[in-house]
Protein backbone atom coordinates (compact mmCIF):
# COMPACT_ATOMS: atom_id res chain seq x y z
CA UNK A 1 0.00 0.00 0.00
CA UNK A 2 2.75 2.44 0.91
CA UNK A 3 5.42 0.88 -1.27
CA UNK A 4 7.13 -1.34 1.31
CA UNK A 5 6.76 -4.95 2.37
CA UNK A 6 5.39 -5.65 5.84
CA UNK A 7 6.27 -9.07 7.22
CA UNK A 8 5.41 -10.91 10.39
CA UNK A 9 8.68 -9.95 12.08
CA UNK A 10 7.97 -6.26 11.62
CA UNK A 11 4.47 -6.82 12.95
CA UNK A 12 5.83 -8.47 16.09
CA UNK A 13 8.27 -5.61 16.64
CA UNK A 14 5.51 -3.01 16.27
CA UNK A 15 3.22 -5.02 18.57
CA UNK A 16 5.99 -5.22 21.18
CA UNK A 17 6.63 -1.49 21.04
CA UNK A 18 2.89 -0.79 21.33
CA UNK A 19 2.69 -3.12 24.32
CA UNK A 20 5.50 -1.24 26.06
CA UNK A 21 4.01 2.19 25.28
CA UNK A 22 0.32 1.55 26.02
CA UNK A 23 0.54 -1.41 28.41
CA UNK A 24 -1.51 -4.59 28.36
CA UNK A 25 -4.60 -2.90 29.83
CA UNK A 26 -4.99 -0.18 27.20
CA UNK A 27 -3.86 -2.15 24.15
CA UNK A 28 -7.31 -3.67 23.39
CA UNK A 29 -8.92 -0.23 23.60
CA UNK A 30 -6.32 1.25 21.26
CA UNK A 31 -6.85 -1.62 18.80
CA UNK A 32 -10.62 -1.15 18.91
CA UNK A 33 -10.32 2.60 18.29
CA UNK A 34 -7.92 2.01 15.40
CA UNK A 35 -10.27 -0.57 13.86
CA UNK A 36 -13.26 1.75 14.13
CA UNK A 37 -11.29 4.57 12.54
CA UNK A 38 -10.28 2.40 9.60
CA UNK A 39 -13.88 1.14 9.22
CA UNK A 40 -15.27 4.70 9.22
CA UNK A 41 -12.65 5.80 6.69
CA UNK A 42 -13.53 2.94 4.33
CA UNK A 43 -17.24 3.60 4.78
CA UNK A 44 -16.78 7.31 4.03
CA UNK A 45 -14.66 6.63 0.95
CA UNK A 46 -17.24 4.07 -0.25
CA UNK A 47 -20.10 6.54 0.18
CA UNK A 48 -18.64 8.77 -2.51
CA UNK A 49 -18.85 5.93 -5.02
CA UNK A 50 -22.49 5.04 -4.27
CA UNK A 51 -24.08 7.79 -6.45
CA UNK A 52 -22.09 6.56 -9.45
CA UNK A 53 -23.54 3.07 -9.04
CA UNK A 54 -27.07 4.44 -8.75
CA UNK A 55 -26.72 6.35 -12.02
CA UNK A 56 -25.51 3.29 -13.90
CA UNK A 57 -28.60 1.25 -12.90
CA UNK A 58 -31.03 3.72 -14.52
CA UNK A 59 -29.44 3.71 -17.99
CA UNK A 60 -31.81 1.04 -19.32
CA UNK A 61 -35.05 2.86 -18.48
CA UNK A 62 -36.97 5.68 -20.07
CA UNK A 63 -36.51 8.74 -17.84
CA UNK A 64 -40.07 10.04 -18.28
CA UNK A 65 -42.12 6.84 -17.89
CA UNK A 66 -39.69 4.51 -16.14
CA UNK A 67 -40.27 1.78 -18.73
CA UNK A 68 -37.48 -0.29 -20.28
CA UNK A 69 -36.13 1.03 -23.57
CA UNK A 70 -35.60 -2.46 -24.92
Amino acid sequence: MFGFNFGWTEGLIILGIALVIFGPGKLPQVGKALGESIRNFRKASGDEQQPQKAESTTKGTNSTTGEDKY
